[in-house]
């Protein structure tokens, strides 16, 4: 659906994106990385309101810049609201379809189901500058979604949802993304994406850092051994049975009786881990890694 090649934006002398190849299908793609990584960039890219300095962007096999044939086929909310105030929202969201071309009637009957889909509803008749923060990103779903496009960027959406909010929104995205829609999520709220999506795009200072599944981009990482926390009553004894594996590469003992191993290959450290506890006479509580989240391996990529 979205394939870049090459691609560079250039401000003056300032990078915004920087040599970027890469391709997005269906499903929800989050697009990641600090403010000022260029993810804004990227999406202004890929929806046809800048061009590429250099390079080739291509959406649907056009180019997206001024082409109102890949138009018709974007749905795009912004970061930074763009709302005609005084509008309430439901005659904002009609308003937004009958500027793609639908009929009156049409555009009434697919606004209502939009508010409907994004749960605004019941508030559509209040004018848009009384929204709190999380109403407005829902306004801005439904236009983007009012004229059925099949590839939906959202910039930063979750910004000013609550808990609720967010968990509806991600609700919303995954029954898009079901439907075969392609859904680019740009953020840096590491930890809701990650419960998102496992297609993860990263962006540092506007190169594109990784792009696929974040475990396999995990496993790739292996300058950074890998941490692996476990809870036992009997740590000393349980370092002694794995310490020997070759790919330990230091123990730590915790304050609260834990013990914490990096290794540099982990499947072969479960197996072993697995035989151990299959022999019964060490008692293993829980098994969990640090190193097995978004937030990590960000971090190890930005800092390698």
């Amino acid at each position: 659906m979205i394939e870049l090649t090459n691609v560079s934006r250039w401000y003056g002398q300032v990078i915004g994106v920087n040599d970027v190849t890469t391709q997005i299908g269906p499903g929800i793609t989050a697009l990641l990385g600090m403010n000022g990584a260029g993810k804004s960039t990227l999406m202004k890219l890929i929806t046809g309101q800048l061009r590429p300095t250099t390079g080739a962007v291509k959406v649907f096999g056009e180019e997206p810049f001024a082409n109102p044939n890949v138009y018709r086929k974007l749905g795009y909310c912004p970061e930074i609201d763009s709302f005609y105030e005084h509008m309430s929202g439901r005659a904002f969201v009609r308003y937004m379809a009958e500027m793609t071309g639908m009929s009156p009637k049409q555009a009434k009957d697919r606004a209502e189901e939009m508010l409907h889909f994004v749960g605004m509803s019941d508030r559509a008749n209040r004018k848009i500058k009384g929204y709190s923060k999380g109403m407005r990103q829902r306004i801005k779903l439904a236009q983007a979604m009012v004229h059925d496009p099949e590839i939906i960027l959202l910039d930063e959406p979750l910004n000013g949802l609550d808990p609720v909010g967010r968990h509806e929104l991600m609700s919303v995205l995954e029954g898009l993304a079901n439907n075969g829609k392609s859904i680019v999520v740009s953020s840096h709220i590491l930890f809701e994406v990650e419960q998102m999506t496992r297609s993860i795009m990263l962006l540092h200072r506007g190169r594109l850092l990784a792009r696929g599944d974040l475990r396999v981009i995990r496993e790739l990482i292996d300058k950074h051994p890998h941490k692996i926390r476990i809870e036992t009553p009997q740590p000393r004894e349980l370092t002694e049975r794995l310490v020997h594996i070759a790919n330990v590469v230091n123990v730590n003992f915790d304050p609260d009786g834990s013990v914490q191993f990096q290794v540099r290959q982990p499947d072969s450290f479960y197996s072993a881990l697995n035989q151990i506890s299959q022999q019964g006479d060490i008692v293993i509580q829980s098994v969990s890694s640090p190193d097995n989240n978004l937030e990590s391996v960000f971090r190890y990529l930005v800092e390698a």
